[in-house]
């Protein structure tokens, strides 16, 4: 099993742990990498193309000559795709780009992402986040002590942390999401991962079924 030093917010060892093999120390899959982030991405893309139909063009449904007599085509409707103003026929809609993968791929893009940023140097362990104040300079402060590059993902156990939630949320480059959120593309997009001992433990222990 592959063993991690825990320090404290100084940066100062205070610790071991002994993290999962399946989680951490997993062989890297860069294809199911890249298709979970394809997933995600899927995800947050918009189809926001989009013509009117006849029923949504502003109008009147008057009949707009009398159906014989005039010399004129028949005509039913200024809002018909023939005329100007008209509707768009067969236009596009707004579409769902999103798909799902199942649950082995997304674990082992998962278990894939960790061990990765385990093998590259770029997973700290802290025994927990106790921070004495909601100050976003103490926060900005403890992560530069840690190391911190451009960008840093924190990973923290779901019971709530209000002074790392708000010491955190004005920092740029900079996300807090708890274990049960944490997805490949959110690992890949940060320099450094920054967990605390019970989310490892509990990443180790989810993963790994």
């Amino acid at each position: 099993m592959p063993k991690v030093d825990v320090v404290d917010l100084k940066n100062t060892k205070v610790g071991e742990l002994e993290l999962s093999d399946a989680v951490f120390a997993a062989p890297v899959n860069e294809s199911l990498i890249y298709e979970s982030v394809r997933n995600h991405l899927a995800g947050l893309r918009g189809g926001n193309a989009k013509t009117k139909n006849r029923w949504e063009v502003a109008g009147a449904g008057k009949k707009l000559w009398r159906q014989k007599g005039t010399g004129r085509a028949r005509m039913g409707s200024v809002r018909s795709p023939l005329w100007r103003h008209g509707a768009t026929t067969h236009g596009p809609q707004p579409r769902d780009y999103s798909y799902r993968l199942n649950k082995k791929m997304v674990t082992g893009a998962l278990r894939s992402a960790l061990s990765a940023k385990l093998r590259d140097g770029e997973l700290v362990v802290v025994d927990g986040f106790s921070l004495a104040d909601h100050k976003t300079k103490s926060m900005a402060s403890v992560i530069e002590t840690l190391g911190g590059k451009r960008t840093v993902l924190l990973v923290s156990t779901i019971e709530a942390n209000r002074n790392l939630e708000l010491g955190s949320r004005n920092l740029p480059g900079v996300k807090l999401v708890a274990t049960r959120d944490v997805t490949t593309y959110d690992l890949l997009a940060h320099k450094q991962v920054v967990l605390s001992q019970a989310a490892a433990e509990k990443l180790s222990e989810a993963l790994a079924k």
